[in-house]
């Protein structure tokens, strides 16, 4: 556990995508980059970064993209991005 609630990642996430702007997405280690502000450990909170966006995105506030295509995020395997849905 990181000391980080649930909600706390979720709003940064959301925070960063709206701050990047529609159709432009960000890294979830930004997310954790953010969250970890003394620049360390921000590896530790990946598992809890993309394990939000994966909720996020089945509700529908976020996308998850893989090469720009949007996947399944308890699918995805490797690298995401994470972005604003399509209004």
């Amino acid at each position: 556990m990181s000391g980080f609630s649930d909600e706390d990642i979720v709003a940064c996430i959301l925070a960063l995508c709206r701050a990047r702007g529609a159709g432009k997405t960000i890294c979830p280690s930004e997310v954790a980059r953010r969250l970890a502000a003394d620049g360390e450990g921000w590896r530790a909170l990946m598992p809890e970064v993309r394990a939000a966006a994966t909720v996020l995105a089945r509700d529908g506030r976020v996308v998850v993209l893989q090469k720009g295509v949007a996947v399944d995020p308890g699918a995805a395997r490797g690298p995401i991005r994470l972005g604003l849905p399509a209004s």
